[in-house]
């Protein structure tokens, strides 16, 4: 299970390697991308709370990177943070995700990419439910749910 330190460390030493790697051109993803998927997940944006597909979803699946098609987390794991945005408390293995320090708007706070194509997620915090205690707060417009399991 990954723990709070677990992702300070990630930050601070470096992230674990992906099982693959999947690079494209800004051109070869905006071909495959709805615009909003575009802007969130290569230009590190975020959708409004409250307005994503995933938001109030308990169907049971794999949410999968909606770029890469990278399984990042279960359906289990999924709950209801009241922030407005898909939450979940682990990802589907210890190296999906990619931490990274984000000090943008005057706080410090971990960015979550997927470690296979660099697709902007979210953020993580150490606020979640136990056992893990974390929060892995999620962009809808960066998944898309597999639901063939």
């Amino acid at each position: 299970m990954i723990t709070w330190k677990n992702i300070i460390d990630y930050c601070v030493n470096g992230n674990l390697a992906p099982d693959k790697r999947v690079e494209k051109s800004d051109n070869e993803w905006k071909e495959i991308l709805s615009p909003e998927s575009f802007r969130i997940t290569r230009q590190h944006g975020t959708e409004a709370p409250g307005t994503g597909d995933y938001c109030t979803s308990h169907e049971l699946g794999k949410y999968n990177c909606i770029c890469c098609n990278t399984p990042l987390f279960n359906s289990t794991i999924k709950f209801e943070s009241g922030t407005g945005w898909p939450s979940f408390t682990q990802p589907i293995k210890e190296n999906a995700i990619q931490y990274i320090k984000d000090e943008s708007y005057g706080m410090i706070r971990v960015e979550t990419l997927c470690n296979t194509c660099d697709a902007h997620l979210g953020h993580v915090f150490p606020d979640g439910p136990e056992p893990s205690g974390l929060r892995y707060c999620i962009n809808s417009a960066s998944l898309q749910l597999d639901t063939n399991e």
